[in-house]
């Protein structure tokens, strides 16, 4: 009987498909990222996001990005890994490109740009009624960060990264935060992320200065997760994906043991999703007839709250600012959901850059937003 046992366990582990640690996707390679960024689900943990009658995206008059320096799209894609690029324009399609074998039905994930979907559950979480107030303090959710550094931060300094707290955001670096972060104790009944973030110490003011930090947007999800009861995914589903029309299901990673979906990072989507969430909030954060989020919030979170060294533009309720009013969700190795409401224009990239971030990719992505804005402006779209 022993050994049959023991048969049967060698057996169910080699079937057993084990998660990679969430972290080691910062330091995949090139085939690894191309490969893998369209099928995350196979590497880690997630919940399913449940899609409605898809919103409509019909065709409208074709649109070629005017690159100042005479670079192609053909070529921009090519040297930037990108795997597809849409752009819609009052609610209709005016370029649609895709890379790397990649189609309209593919699910790419979304890095740092989940962070914008976070804060607009925030947004839904507060006409709600389940979160209170943008002034409650972190600790009215997360009672197990009030020992620490956070027994002071509200949610609104967590959603502009101003918290305080020490944070090193290096993606080169496995030693730094945002690559430790889901590497430490487990603790019962605490998620993981919770157990990190407790113990960091204070090394500004809260409310003084912005630093980047992933793991804040984890403990928003949490926040969101603990005060409305739900998962982020079933409440993403509940108040946009379902009712707004979403086209396909979407994936929002979790942790494979405590079930926490990470806040900051983890979203997967089709092309044509990401700019069906960038035209809701173009048509004002109303799904099914009904709005969505609290008075006043889309106007909020887009506004620039926090210096971020750059002049012209800056942080808001996790969205990056332009002084111009547009707004955008950014993550690393080459996403994008760029908003911009005088132009009534969405512009979504998704991609598989050689690195985490610099400053050449990101200048190559601001130039191809560029391009794209000059050619609207030059030939505008037909109603």
């Amino acid at each position: 009987m022993k050994s049959f046992l023991l048969i049967a366990l060698a057996l169910l582990a080699g079937c057993a498909t084990p998660h990679a640690r969430r972290t080691d996707v910062l330091f995949w390679n090139q085939a690894q990222r191309e490969a893998n960024f369209r099928a995350m689900e196979t590497q880690y943990a997630s919940n399913v996001v449940h899609h409605g009658i898809a919103h409509p995206l019909p065709a409208g008059q074709p649109l070629q990005p005017a690159f100042a320096d005479g670079t192609t799209l053909d070529s921009y894609m090519a040297a930037h890994h990108v795997a597809g690029i849409l752009v819609i324009q009052d609610g209709k399609v005016r370029l649609e490109r895709y890379g790397l074998g990649a189609n309209a039905q593919t699910r790419w994930t979304s890095f740092s740009v989940a962070k914008s979907f976070t804060s607009t559950l925030v947004g839904a979480a507060l006409r709600d009624g389940a979160i209170h107030s943008l002034d409650d303090t972190v600790t009215r959710y997360i009672p197990e960060l009030s020992a620490g550094a956070y027994r002071d931060v509200t949610v609104r300094q967590l959603l502009t990264m101003t918290s305080g707290v020490r944070w090193n955001e290096d993606y080169s670096d496995p030693h730094s935060d945002v690559a430790q972060m889901y590497e430490g104790r487990r603790v019962a009944g605490q998620p993981l992320l919770v157990t990190y973030m407790a113990p960091l110490p204070r090394e500004f003011a809260p409310g003084e200065r912005w630093v980047y930090k992933t793991g804040e947007t984890d403990l928003i999800g949490i926040l969101v997760q603990r005060a409305t009861g739900k998962t982020l995914a079933a409440y993403l589903s509940e108040k946009i994906w379902r009712p707004y029309g979403m086209a396909a299901d979407a994936l929002w990673l979790k942790d494979d043991v405590d079930g926490t979906e990470a806040g900051g990072s983890g979203v997967s989507a089709t092309l044509g999703d990401y700019a069906r969430l960038g035209q809701f909030l173009l048509d004002g954060g109303v799904a099914g007839g009904h709005p969505v989020l609290a008075d006043g919030w889309l106007a909020d979170a887009a506004t620039k709250h926090a210096d971020i060294g750059v002049p012209g533009r800056g942080y808001g309720y996790q969205w990056w600012t332009w002084d111009n009013g547009a707004f955008a969700g950014i993550g690393i190795f080459g996403q994008l959901l760029h908003v911009d409401p005088a132009r009534h224009l969405v512009i979504v990239q998704l991609a598989a850059w050689p690195v985490a971030t610099d400053d050449a990719q990101a200048k190559a992505r601001g130039d191809f937003v560029q391009a794209v804005t000059r050619a609207a402006d030059a030939s505008p779209a037909l109603h």
